[in-house]
Order: C-alpha cells, then sequence, then structure tokens
C-alpha cells in the first residue's frame, strides 16, 4: 500500500481550499495514531486498549463513578462500559462496589494498580511528545506553545457538546 504524502511538508503544502478544520481532523488524527504506534515500539509493555486508557482517565478526575455515568461522558453504551470496566476489574485496575448513596448501585473506583498504570502510560507518552517537540526549530515549538490554550479551549466546547452544556470563549 503506498504510504500517504503529508499534507504538512515544505514539499506538499495544503492544497488551496483545505479548511482548518479539515487539517486541524487530519493533524489530531494522525498524532494519535503516530503516538500509539510510537509507545508501542518504544514500550512494548503498553498495551492497554486506548478505550480503557480513555476510562482510568475519566476515574482520575470523577472515581467514583457508576457504569452509566461514565458511559454517558464516554458517549458509550452502558453495556460497552460494563464490559470495559469487568476486564479492568480483572487486571487490577479498577474496583467495583456499593454506592454508599444508593446500595442498589454499584460505583467504580481506580486502584492504586490502575493509577500506577495510569501515571506509566501518561509519562510514556510525554517522554515521546518531548522528544518529537525537542525535534522541531524553536518556531514551530513557540507556534506548538501558542496554539495550545485555543486548542485547550477547542476541547472544552466539544466535552460541553457532549455534555449537554453550553461553554462560552
Amino acid at each position: 500500500m503506498p504510504r500517504q504524502s503529508r499534507p504538512d511538508s515544505p514539499s506538499n503544502p495544503p492544497a488551496e481550499g483545505t479548511t482548518d478544520t479539515r487539517l486541524l481532523t487530519e493533524a489530531v488524527t494522525r498524532l494519535r495514531r503516530a503516538l500509539r504506534a510510537s509507545i508501542r515500539t518504544d514500550y512494548p509493555w503498553e498495551q492497554l486498549p486506548m478505550a480503557q486508557v480513555e476510562l482510568l482517565q475519566v476515574l482520575a478526575e470523577h472515581s467514583p463513578a457508576r457504569i452509566s455515568d461514565l458511559a454517558a461522558r464516554q458517549r458509550l453504551a452502558a453495556s460497552t462500559v460494563s464490559g470495559l470496566i469487568g476486564q479492568m476489574i480483572s487486571s487490577g485496575l479498577v474496583a467495583r462496589a456499593v454506592d454508599p448513596s444508593d446500595r442498589r448501585a454499584s460505583v467504580v473506583t481506580l486502584t492504586e494498580a490502575g493509577r500506577t498504570q495510569l501515571t506509566a502510560w501518561t509519562g510514556a507518552h510525554e517522554r515521546r511528545l518531548d522528544d518529537a517537540l525537542a525535534a522541531l526549530g524553536e518556531t514551530d515549538r513557540a507556534a506548538v506553545r501558542a496554539a495550545l490554550p485555543a486548542l485547550l479551549r477547542i476541547a472544552g466546547h466539544l466535552e460541553a457538546d457532549n455534555s449537554g452544556e453550553s461553554s462560552g470563549s
């Protein structure tokens, strides 16, 4: 299969009329894919599925949580989240307990092993990104730094859209 050319390379600038939205979508998609692939190459222990990583991230911020709440946050079916949580319980990453506010329900919490795994995953990704940023010139690093607040605001708008909230700028 022929390799796609890089749209951001000087020899292949973005096509005229390419929208910012399209370029941002491609950049985010390629960054996630490249980062995930590079982590698996450099850190073979990193086999945690992305769906589980995302649940660990949510639980690190919002724990304990009911499966229905996790499903709503991740925009997944409760049965999908329940299956993922079952796998994560088996791996010792999360624990299920009775919800103290409603003894008929259960909540999921991040275990120390889950927190350790998430910390290792985050650290490995940060090291890879540090290496990639160091390979850029200062002008590009400054451009990335300058774009971060706006990118985080975009993420905030998307998160608000997913939760039904409204978000101002």
